[in-house]
């Protein structure tokens, strides 16, 4: 009997045209023939930039007027997003302001806005979230945003390269109530069964969402690897419906149109845990309606499967995106492990004494006119130290994921620095003068707050304070030497710190700012 040959799976395209081409072919099918014309004429049309106002910094309608007015901007709404806004036409390219390197607002594709505006906060006061694939960290600052920085989203990255950019992006917002840990996401089912409120898996795809961006470049793939990011994609939504509590909503989304990727995932979770998942319909959810594919070919999905929203850029004038709500009506078994048991102590880090915390309290309050007694007690924070760093931490992290090894928890207050040295009583030895230096993190967050310890740049000083270059014709302050200001500009715009010195004032802005 003659031996079947194999059939080899189609090489992946070369060429960014033939890429194209070929993910067009692949979704012709799906479309009928008008809305396949209106697709291609969607593709020759500009991908606006979009931006989301961080809401933990500046209030939504007043900025982004203040922007439009300072910067020559036409910007349009996201209709299912209120901080959300495309920027239509602008003189200069939108990561080019002041505003965005202090993170008062967040770059983002319209369509990426789209799964955090799924979930309902209204009844949580301190939600625990999990964000499982979450680097760079867009979608995670936009959940510190809906959640009024309360409470405590982990932000989880497998990505070793990946997740210097989720800890810069979160330091960057301003997030306090907040960690980033580095972990198989397939992990937390097992680790932490019926833990978090509401989980959001932004899952890893092929990216072939047509209308390209920076983040999101379409990118050759062949039909083997696609077929492994499925299964990957399916072993993820299942340890994070494993992992949210019964009753909490899990989101799935991916920046992808393939429906391998999509629709047959959530078709793979209804039928391992039937009776336990129920999808959402999104259909008022949106402002034309996008539902999911009820077929691919000859295959036939669960019809529940439509109820979840599928973005074409024809439609909605985004990249191509996917996006599904699910409610876990359930409990469901899955086998458990103990989780990594490192605690915080053993990674170099100790609550601040009672008395400490104080005197930290009193030096903000004296200073600055910074009440942190009362973000601490709003915010349920505590103040943790690591070696002269002193960090306000959420304390839903201590309670519940003490021993997790985390690479970035809470935001920087402050660090011992040295006013200088002091010849002790008539001995010849000196001693070093301690005082507390004020993040860079807390003053962008905070500063438009201070009362006092302020620094107004006269206008002809900003461009080259925002150079990195020090200020040596300082206006007239009665500030101290060895004092770190907080320095802005005469419209008020927040332009991080600076020192005080004798003849000059030192730039402290961080040289990824510069």
């Amino acid at each position: 009997m003659a031996r079947r040959k194999k059939k080899s799976a189609a090489p992946a395209p070369e060429s960014g045209a033939d890429l194209l081409q070929a993910a067009l072919e692949r979704y012709r099918p799906l479309l009928s023939e008008n809305d396949f014309a209106a697709l291609l004429a969607e593709l020759d049309r500009p991908l606006y930039p979009a931006l989301r106002v961080n809401t933990l910094k500046a209030d939504p309608a007043q900025a982004i007027e203040t922007w439009a007015s300072r910067y020559g901007w036409q910007v349009q709404p996201v209709p299912y997003c209120p901080t959300g806004y495309r920027v239509t036409e602008s003189p200069a390219p939108i990561s080019q302001t002041i505003e965005h390197r202090m993170g008062q607002y967040y770059i983002q594709d319209a369509a990426s806005m789209l799964p955090v505006e799924l979930f309902d906060f209204d009844e949580l006061d301190a939600p625990l979230v999990l964000d499982m694939a979450a680097s760079p960290g867009g979608k995670t600052t936009h959940i510190s945003s809906r959640i009024r920085d309360r409470g405590l989203v982990l932000a989880n990255d497998s990505s070793a390269d990946r997740i210097t950019a989720l800890r810069i992006v979160l330091n960057n917002y301003g997030a306090i109530n907040a960690a980033a840990a580095r972990f198989p996401g397939e992990k937390y089912g097992a680790w932490f069964p019926e833990t978090f409120d509401r989980v959001l898996l932004d899952a890893p795809c092929s990216m072939q969402g047509l209308k390209t961006t920076e983040s999101h470049p379409m990118r050759p793939i062949t039909e083997k690897e696609q077929s492994a990011l499925a299964q990957r994609q399916a072993r993820l939504l299942a340890s994070g419906f494993q992992a949210l509590k019964t009753g909490g909503q899990l989101v799935y989304s991916t920046c992808t149109l393939a429906p391998e990727e999509n629709e047959a995932v959530l078709e793979t979770l209804l039928q391992a845990y039937p009776g336990a998942v129920e999808i959402v319909d999104l259909s008022t959810r949106l402002p034309v309606p996008a539902p999911a594919l009820a077929a691919d070919g000859e295959r036939a999905f669960d019809p529940r499967v439509q109820r979840a929203a599928r973005l074409w850029p024809h439609r909605f004038g985004t990249a191509g995106f996917f996006a599904a709500l699910l409610i876990k009506t359930a409990p469901v078994t899955a086998e458990t492990e103990p989780p990594p048991d490192r605690p915080l102590e053993q990674a170099g880090m100790r609550p601040v004494p009672p008395r400490e915390g104080r005197e930290i309290s009193a030096w903000l309050q004296k200073d600055y006119g910074f009440d942190l007694d009362t973000l601490l007690e709003a915010q349920d924070l505590e103040l943790w130290q690591r070696q002269e760093k002193i960090y306000a931490v959420p304390s839903l992290f201590t309670r519940h994921f003490r021993g997790l090894p985390v690479q970035r928890l809470g935001l920087l207050l402050a660090e011992e620095g040295q006013t200088g040295r002091v010849l002790s009583h008539r001995v010849l030895s000196h001693r070093v003068l301690s005082h507390r230096v004020l993040s860079h993190e807390w003053a962008a967050r905070f500063g438009p707050g201070f009362t006092r310890g302020k620094l107004v740049l006269a206008e002809d000083q900003v461009a080259g304070w925002l150079r990195g270059e020090d200020l040596h014709s300082p206006p007239a302050h009665t500030l101290p030497k060895g004092f770190i200001a907080l320095v802005t500009d005469p419209a008020g715009r927040n332009l991080g710190r600076g020192r005080i010195l004798h003849d000059r004032v030192k730039n402290l802005l961080p040289a990824r700012l510069i």
